[in-house]
């Protein structure tokens, strides 16, 4: 019953996953939608040799890697944070309502989220209203490039910090009670409580989720960028995704990004084969 419970997940995986990495052989051909894979001409590396005499790519590259150090530095630690508030939280229905409201962005869509986003930082919205009242100009934030990753990341965070702290929410709960009654035995008040032993039952989960943010480190999400791109911000937010959607669904250069797409998988293993050595170190890792 166990693997029949699990089969579901592995077809999953079977089907969207590793099927589609047969595909990976266009990133060596000039592929032609209408010759298929097996009738299109092998070109080798040409392709690859390509996207780094490509002016453009770098350019995308250097976005996609800036926005994703911003989303490692501050949305990865924000759910960890949540949930360490929320673990101090001891009237349960103000901590259930709390989770509720923090939980509930994570089930719109980035089109919804993008649109609540406009309107709040439009001309005539919240913000600018707000901004008003102590005499300041209005300023249209989604048209300039300024602010732009700032408004990436903090959105990033709205929506899906309390989605991430369930994980964390989970590992808090499996500690043992008589860990804390014990420390405050000895005197420790709630913050060494949660220095010395919350967050170090907590490491391993933490780890494990940092190695798998690791690995898609240059997977950035498209639906997130392409609902808060404007022409007026492509140099600081054209990334990997929306460039590939633009150069190889409108413009049917499939080759180019699937070599691209390669290029991104290859980053993401690498990193994540590096920082899986070094924490084994700490004796923990992902194999």
């Amino acid at each position: 019953m166990l693997y029949l419970m699990v089969l579901p997940g592995v077809l999953f995986y079977i089907v969207f996953k590793y099927v589609p990495l047969t595909g990976s052989v266009i990133a060596f051909q000039n592929y032609q939608i209408l010759k298929g894979i097996t009738g299109s001409t092998w070109v080798g590396l040409d392709n690859f040799k390509f996207i780094f005499t490509y002016q453009d790519f770098y350019l995308v590259l250097r976005n996609t890697a800036t926005i994703a150090f911003y989303q490692l530095l501050f949305s990865f630690p924000a759910p960890i944070i949540l949930a360490l508030l929320l673990n101090e939280l001891r009237i349960m229905m103000a901590k259930r309502v709390i989770q509720s409201l923090f939980y509930l962005p994570h089930f719109l869509s980035w089109v919804v989220v993008g649109g609540i986003v406009f309107e709040l930082l439009s001309s005539q919205g919240v913000v600018n209203m707000i901004r008003g009242w102590f005499g300041f100009e209005p300023i249209l934030f989604m048209q300039q490039q300024a602010y732009f990753r700032t408004i990436v990341v903090i959105s990033g965070i709205w929506k899906e910090i309390g989605w991430g702290t369930i994980i964390y929410l989970a590992a808090i709960a499996g500690i043992n009670p008589n860990l804390y009654e014990a420390a405050v035995m000895d005197g420790a008040n709630r913050w060494k409580q949660t220095i010395h032993i919350t967050l170090p039952v907590m490491f391993p989960t933490i780890l494990v989720l940092f190695l798998l943010h690791i690995g898609n480190f240059l997977e950035l999400g498209f639906d997130q960028m392409y609902n808060l791109l404007t022409p007026m911000t492509y140099s600081v937010g054209d990334i990997i995704e929306t460039y590939v959607y633009r150069a190889g669904v409108l413009q049917g250069q499939y080759s180019v990004t699937t070599a691209i797409g390669l290029f991104q998988s290859v980053i993401g293993f690498v990193l994540l084969w590096i920082f899986n050595r070094m924490a084994r170190k700490t004796e923990q890792g992902l194999w």
